[in-house]
């Protein structure tokens, strides 16, 4: 066959051709339109003349070519000719067989509808990085071709091998890869294995980071128990990705932890944590909400540092939204916190979410934050299922492009048989030192009435004595006793005017007082103390109850 021939008819070859004819070799002189140019002379005396095109042999300058290359014609893509570097890498082909039979290896890289696609439409195409059964990758053009002589057209496959570079790209997809796998497993690690569940909610979180094309951010949260009932919630996000997110975001949760046990009110839990980020990473800005449940109070008393607000839904499906101001994020500085609340009654549900769950490209975080009211209003079930249904209509998938947390918590509302396992009763302390032996009456009456063992009545009717003892010696009034019984505990607290907090202390053996917050830490499971809002403290024990 003569490749010569076919070289002409290459789409555009003829129109570039009769261009050269017409223009001459070299654009024309600006302000010479339509003026033939003077043709480049050399000073030497045998200047050596330039070689035409149509001079060169199309067989030797394919059969040089580094790239595969192979020629196809008809409809079955009978095989033309294929050049030395397409035999050194598939071995020779048989001229005339159709390419679906002789050239299998088109087929593996998924060219033979593409062939039929260039000769219909007379169109060029290019696949990029298609790998053969040999490891091999090669980057694809199929070029339609006329054939002089022959109504049926051709197809010139010209493929480079580009294996090296699809290589590279594999290792640094896997290393990719591992890094966001170190970035999850460091990230889950970090988080809580498992929630604690206090007496007096039911609560569930997730966290689902973002799609494989997105990095691993720092979005944590928590739930911590305070004692006397009390619970801390926390969700919060560091901004920034992978593992340097990560590992701020685990020291920050940490810092959150040794701050609750503190049991300090939420504004100066944040404000110790505001301090401490700028510490550990000062390009490094958080967000978070610290919230804290009194069940005695049936509200949520909450402080937030730039993160979005708490949403509660009650009974009837009304959302409200903590709408108190919001201080600035974590690590700026420069700024006194302040504290908020928000009513949690019994058959409510809170929730604390990260902007992953909210924020979407071209819309207003407004509203992703209402759209979530608007699910949240029909989302009821478990704190696991509202959690899930949360994620369902606010479209969070697998390949979501951020990460996302979520944490929910449910006041029961209980009645029958649940509801007869929680009970209260106070009394206000009155009178002096003669308030003690009512405490001990009161106490011992009402843990009758609980239908708690001897033992464990006997316990408490000494914790109570030794609580108020102590209040009465070094607090100031009003002083009021609290008894709580939950499912699962017995709680005593007792509450004054006076703020400074007890602490525990060996007493020496010729002492005659001071023992008192040692025989409460001995006999309780638990004990502590916090300050309460408005000025005074709260001292309490809790008991586990057998069973």
């Amino acid at each position: 066959m003569n490749f010569t021939r076919w070289s002409a008819r290459l789409p555009g070859t003829q129109r570039r051709a009769a261009a050269r004819t017409d223009r001459g070799s070299v654009p024309a002189a600006r302000g010479e339109s339509g003026s033939q140019p003077e043709p480049w002379t050399d000073d030497t005396d045998e200047a050596a003349e330039p070689p035409v095109l149509d001079d060169l042999s199309v067989r030797d300058v394919l059969g040089q070519l580094p790239a595969l290359v192979a020629l196809v014609h008809g409809p079955e893509h009978r095989v033309a000719y294929v050049n030395d570097a397409y035999a050194a890498a598939f071995g020779v082909r048989p001229l005339g067989a159709p390419a679906a039979k002789t050239l299998p290896e088109l087929d593996e890289l998924g060219l033979l509808p593409l062939m039929d696609q260039v000769l219909r439409s007379g169109t060029s195409r290019t696949v990029k990085s298609r790998k053969t059964q040999s490891a091999g990758s090669y980057t694809v053009t199929c070029t339609p071709v006329t054939i002089p002589n022959h109504a049926e057209g051709g197809v010139l496959v010209y493929a480079a091998d580009v294996t090296d570079h699809a290589e590279a790209a594999e290792r640094l997809r896997a290393s990719e890869r591992r890094h966001r796998e170190t970035a999850v497993t460091l990230q889950r690690s970090l988080l809580p294995q498992e929630l604690e569940q206090p007496d007096d909610l039911r609560v569930a979180a997730t966290y689902q980071p973002g799609g494989t094309d997105a990095a691993v951010g720092g979005d944590w949260y928590d739930v911590i128990t305070l004692g006397a009932g009390r619970t801390a919630l926390v969700i919060g996000d560091v901004m920034g990705r992978g593992v340097r997110a990560a590992a701020v975001m685990g020291q920050l949760r940490t810092a959150v932890r040794a701050y609750a046990r503190l049991d300090l009110p939420p504004h100066e839990v944040l404000q110790l944590l505001d301090g401490l980020a700028a510490e550990i990473d000062a390009s490094q800005i958080a967000t978070c909400v610290y919230a804290v449940h009194d069940p005695n109070e049936g509200r949520l008393v909450y402080a937030s540092a730039g993160h979005l607000p708490v949403l509660v839904r009650h009974e009837d499906g009304t959302v409200h939204r903590a709408e108190d101001p919001t201080g600035p994020p974590l690590g700026t500085g420069g700024w006194l916190h302040t504290s908020g609340s928000i009513a949690l009654p019994p058959g409510a549900t809170a929730v604390l979410y990260t902007d992953g769950l909210v924020e979407r490209r071209r819309e207003d975080i407004d509203e992703g934050v209402a759209a979530l009211e608007r699910a949240l209003s029909g989302a009821v079930g478990t704190p696991q299922v509202v959690c899930d249904r949360l994620l369902r209509a606010l479209g969070v998938t697998a390949e979501h492009d951020d990460d996302v947390a979520v944490l929910v918590c449910q006041h029961p509302a209980r009645t029958g048989h649940a509801a007869e396992l929680f009970h209260n009763a106070a009394l206000d302390l009155l009178g002096g030192i003669e308030a003690a032996p009512r405490a001990r009456a009161f106490a011992s009456g009402v843990l009758s009435s609980w239908r708690f063992p001897v033992e464990l009545r006997d316990l408490g009717v000494l914790a109570v004595s030794e609580l108020v003892a102590n209040s009465l010696q070094h607090g100031t009034p009003p002083m009021r006793l609290r008894l709580r019984r939950t499912d699962r505990r017995l709680i005593i607290e007792v509450t004054d005017g006076d703020d400074h907090l007890p602490r525990r202390r060996r007493a020496d053996p010729a002492d005659e007082a001071g023992r008192g917050i040692s025989i409460v830490a001995t006999i309780a499971s638990s004990w502590g103390s916090r300050r309460t809002p408005g000025g005074g403290k709260a001292v309490w024990c809790e008991f586990a109850l057998p069973g």
